[in-house]
């Protein structure tokens, strides 16, 4: 069954269920305080998981594209994707448990034809806090899986929260039988062996949990998710995602292209472009900073390996076209942004050539000073990587043609610090979502609206909103323009936001088509991503835009606005760094 067959039966399942399909979020995320990319199905759902109104109904389903940049170094092994697709259902204080186990079930045995024997389930084994869920594994029991196949876990394997406080609850896991022999007599789900195979996950909120411990939602939430790429794996008979459609043209052509043979490389080399063909259909471009950093990383670490594999870079090209002709039915982004795929990532390719270029005569300087030592420290290794880019494993290619070493446990040692940063900086950006909502936040959201109303009048109409970033201190706001903003221009924005702040205009909220909301003037970002019903923020004459909320509900509740800097973000893109004082 082919990924796009699965994607649909999905979504049309959920359909006949009662449930509005909604479409794909961009990846790049609009107004959202937690993280570079979207991350999860859940992700955009936020203010409704939170009790706002959805203008689609209670019922709701997707397919949602979806980026985690944790693991970018480990890609290239059997598993690892940095791209995937999640499919998801979702329940706003409707269906619960035993309905949505119930429907889970009957997709997997009936729609995808896995046989019962081989699904396993887990579900939460209860502590002190809250208890074990009964509910749950009886609802299983009545589907029809066997006792012997529901295992309970504990709070680290089945208990779902966002953040240290906020909404939270147990989840029930599903797990498919692969046919591995057992790794011993106590081989269950739990296990890392590959047996089992998570597919699933259905994560029922039903708490709150504060500084004074756990207490029953009034609305409770069903959040549910499925990875794309690992059930075509699955049902296929495949051993990794590699091996699926969804890579296997563009594989087979690296590998007609390549003169030194290596599938970790393949794999890095089909997985980024991928990736990050996505990541440009949807608006991101590279840059030194925040996602267009991670965008640009994938796009060199794709050439580093090409470079490996002595693949011309020229042939770029060839693999984009590839991409395009296999994903664009699933994407069709893709097909629409092709010239631009290419233009990016070409340019991308250039810079990276010059910098190792530029990296090659950095080495040179550097083993110049090492007198009589034939040693390289793996500190100046690292330099080389981490400040100018150059592949440690170039570096070494070069050390062993000058009659070098170099000390790769001292340069593992320090990457491994580094991409220890890195992860935890980027958890501490997805550690946001729910818990994030704050009194802080809804008003720099509010803020964001104002920012943009205020740029359009003063840089121009054309100008429009290309990112934003809200944590509880302050708003990041990228928008297009020419131009570094003069210091009358800035000062005019911010006096703009500061006037329609006092004037304490009232903030309303309507539901509409989306075609009547277009016409009345509104404006957004992706307009193809949102549903026929749509949310419109006005704020009085001033701002009027398509968007989830939440949002203050007087532009008096604000405060004090106050441009702290203006800055490029990437090409033909400005920056504008903000504050609201009280």
């Amino acid at each position: 069954m082919r990924a796009i067959e699965i994607r649909n039966k999905y979504l049309n399942f959920f359909k006949n269920y009662g449930h509005a399909i909604i479409p794909s979020a961009p990846l790049i995320p609009e107004n959202d305080p937690s993280v570079l990319f979207t991350t999860a199905g859940m992700q955009p759902l936020v203010p409704y998981l939170l009790g706002e109104k959805h203008p689609e109904g209670t019922r709701l389903t997707d397919y949602q594209k979806c980026v985690r940049t944790n693991d970018i170094d480990e890609v290239g092994d059997n598993r690892h994707l940095t791209y995937f697709e999640m499919l998801g259902n979702w329940s706003l204080g409707d269906y619960f448990k035993e309905e949505s186990i119930a429907m889970s079930f009957e997709f997997l045995t009936k729609e995808l034809e896995i046989p019962v024997e081989k699904l396993s389930v887990t579900c939460f084994a209860g502590d002190d806090d809250c208890p074990r869920d009964e509910v749950a594994a009886n609802a299983w029991k009545k589907a029809g899986i066997p006792e012997n196949n529901i295992y309970y876990y504990g709070k680290d394997d089945n208990w779902w929260i966002a953040g240290e406080e906020g909404p939270c609850g147990p989840d029930t896991e599903m797990f498919y039988d692969t046919g591995k022999p057992a790794c011993g007599p106590n081989c269950e789900p739990s296990c890392d062996c590959g047996k089992y195979v998570e597919i699933w996950n259905n994560v029922f909120m039903e708490y709150f949990k504060d500084k004074n411990g756990y207490h029953k939602l009034e609305q409770k939430n069903v959040d549910t998710g499925l990875g794309l790429e690992r059930m075509t794996m699955l049902l296929q008979g495949k051993e990794t995602p590699f091996d699926t459609e969804l890579f296997s043209p563009v594989m087979k052509k690296i590998e007609e292209l390549q003169k030194v043979d290596n599938i970790e490389s393949r794999r890095i080399i089909a997985e980024h472009l991928r990736s990050s063909m996505m990541i440009i259909a949807d608006g991101g471009r590279p840059s030194n900073l925040d996602r267009g950093y991670v965008l640009r990383r994938l796009i060199r670490r794709m050439i580093r390996h090409m470079n490996k594999l002595q693949i011309e870079l020229e042939e770029l090209k060839t693999l984009i076209d590839i991409n395009v002709k296999n994903l664009g039915e699933m994407y069709p982004e893709l097909i629409r942004n092709e010239e631009l795929i290419k233009n990016v990532i070409i340019e991308e390719k250039d810079k990276f050539v010059k910098t190792l270029e530029k990296g090659e005569r950095e080495f040179e300087k550097e083993i110049a000073k090492l007198s009589n030592m034939k040693t390289i420290p793996g500190n100046i290794v690292f330099k080389l990587y981490d400040t100018y880019g150059f592949p440690p494993e170039v570096t070494r290619e070069l050390a062993e043609e000058n009659g070098y070493e170099i000390d790769l446990k001292e340069f593992n040692e320090l990457f491994k610090k580094h991409q220890e940063k890195s992860r935890a900086g980027s958890e501490q950006k997805f550690k946001g979502g729910l818990a994030e909502t704050t009194e802080e936040t809804i008003a720099y959201h509010t803020a964001t609206h104002l920012l943009n109303a205020a740029i359009k009048q003063v840089i121009g109409k054309d100008a429009h909103q290309r990112g934003s970033n809200i944590t509880v201190d302050r708003m990041r706001f990228d928008f297009n323009c020419d131009h570094k903003l003069t210091p009358e221009e800035k000062q005019r924005i911010e006096d703009l936001v500061n006037e329609w702040i006092k004037e304490g205009i009232p903030v309303t909220k309507e539901e509409m088509k989306k075609e009547d909301a277009i016409k009345s003037g509104a404006e957004c970002m992706f307009i193809e991503k949102y549903p026929d019903i749509v949310t419109v923020y006005s704020i009085g004459n001033v701002s009027k835009e398509l968007c989830g909320g939440p949002h203050v509900k007087n532009t008096s509740e604000l405060g004090s606005f106050k441009i702290k800097k203006e800055e490029s973000s990437s090409s033909g893109v400005r920056r504008i760094k903000a504050v609201l004082e009280k």
